[in-house]
C-alpha cells in the first residue's frame, strides 16, 4: 500500500486516517503512507467521529483530522467520542464525558465512566457499584450493580450478589436465573 516502514500502524479509520508509531513518536497516515501533518506525540488513536486521542508530554486530549487539538483541556486519558460525547480521566482519578469543544457534559464525577451506546453510558459510583446514565449524566433507573455492561438490542448484562443476568431498561432482571463466570 505504501514503501514507508513504521513500527506500529493502527487501522484506518474515517475519512481514511491511520495512527502510526516510529521510535517514540506518532502521527497519523493517509492510505499513501504520507503523513497528515507535521508535528508529533507520543502515542495516536483511531478516529471516532473525526476527533483522535492523542498522548503526549502535556497529557491526553483530541485532535481533528488536520491534527489540530479542538480543546485546551489536557487530561490523565481520554476515551473515543461516541454520539457526540466522550470519557476522560483527570488526575484526581475520576471519569466524566465532554463534548465535542472539550465541555464537562455534565457536573457529576464518577470513579469510571464508560462509553456512550445509543445515548447511554455505564458508571461507577464512589461506593463501587454502577449503574446507567444519559447524555446529560442523569441516572436511568436508578438500580445499582457489581458489574454492568451497555445496552445491546434493549437489554444489558448486570452482576448482582447472585450473578450475571440480563436487565431491561428499567434497570430490572427479565429472569430470575443468575449465571457465574
Amino acid at each position: 500500500a505504501y514503501q514507508e516502514r513504521f513500527d506500529e500502524v493502527l487501522k484506518f479509520h474515517a475519512p481514511g486516517l491511520a495512527p502510526v508509531l516510529r521510535g517514540k513518536e506518532a502521527w497519523h497516515i493517509y492510505s499513501d503512507g504520507e503523513e497528515v501533518y507535521s508535528h508529533r506525540d507520543w502515542r495516536t488513536f483511531g478516529n471516532y467521529e473525526s476527533l483522535a486521542a492523542v498522548v503526549g508530554k502535556d497529557g491526553w486530549h483530541h485532535i481533528n483530522t488536520v491534527g489540530k487539538a479542538i480543546y485546551e483541556d489536557r487530561y490523565d486519558w481520554c476515551g473515543n467520542f461516541q454520539g457526540g460525547l466522550c470519557p476522560v480521566r483527570i488526575a484526581d482519578g475520576q471519569y466524566f464525558h465532554i463534548t465535542r469543544n472539550g465541555s464537562p457534559a455534565y457536573q457529576q464525577r464518577w470513579r469510571y465512566a464508560g462509553d456512550f451506546r445509543n445515548r447511554i453510558a455505564v458508571v461507577q459510583a464512589e461506593h463501587g457499584l454502577s449503574t446507567h446514565i444519559d447524555q446529560n449524566g442523569q441516572v436511568i433507573h436508578n438500580q445499582w450493580f457489581l458489574d454492568l455492561d451497555v445496552y445491546h438490542k434493549g437489554f444489558a448484562r448486570a452482576r448482582d450478589d447472585d450473578g450475571w443476568m440480563h436487565i431491561d431498561c428499567r434497570g430490572k432482571p427479565i429472569y430470575a436465573r443468575r449465571f457465574h463466570g
